[in-house]
């Protein structure tokens, strides 16, 4: 129990650090509170296979090098659409809320991929079946006909590569 606090605890003023950029000694020391406040308010949160994407280095490569970039790329571009339909005279916004089947079945993947399409402008997830592999998001513009393209642009644009770290 001891192992996995101090592991949360330097993992999170890790991530501190690294988010400071150059941080001054005020910034070293603000991270001790923070990050064990952190450690110790998710400690009790269940982890399945934490070690998998950090043992096996195929897996970190992909996480790393194929998904966030691939991540990136897919937000600048939801960016500029939500940019033109935001600037746009008639401004062609259609919003509605999409069921996406999903195959990922790791609570970590589902989350992972949750994250992903919320991350996205002009969609957030509202609700995860993971027993039934759904994914229930919201989108900024939907037609009638298009909710398995949307299902193919969305999910599994993110779902082969997370199915690959995660699973």
């Amino acid at each position: 129990m001891l192992n996995r606090r101090i592991i949360l605890f330097s993992s999170c003023y890790l991530v501190w650090c690294l988010l400071n950029w150059m941080p001054g000694w005020q910034a070293l020391l603000l991270g001790v509170p923070v990050a064990a406040l952190v450690a110790f308010m998710t400690e009790g949160l269940p982890i399945t296979q934490p070690s998998r994407l950090f043992l096996q280095p195929a897996r970190l490569f992909t996480f790393c090098f194929r998904y966030f970039p691939y991540f990136w790329w897919e937000s600048f571009k939801a960016n500029l659409d939500v940019a033109y339909r935001v600037l746009h005279p008639r401004l062609p916004i259609r919003p509605g809320i999409i069921r996406m089947k999903t195959e990922i079945k790791s609570d970590m993947g589902l989350t992972i991929l949750a994250n992903s399409v919320s991350l996205m402008p002009g969609t957030t997830t509202v609700d995860i079946d993971s027993k039934k592999g759904l994914i229930y998001v919201h989108c900024m513009t939907v037609s009638e006909t298009d909710a398995g393209q949307r299902t193919r642009l969305v999910v599994q644009r993110f779902e082969s590569m997370l199915r690959k770290v995660f699973e």
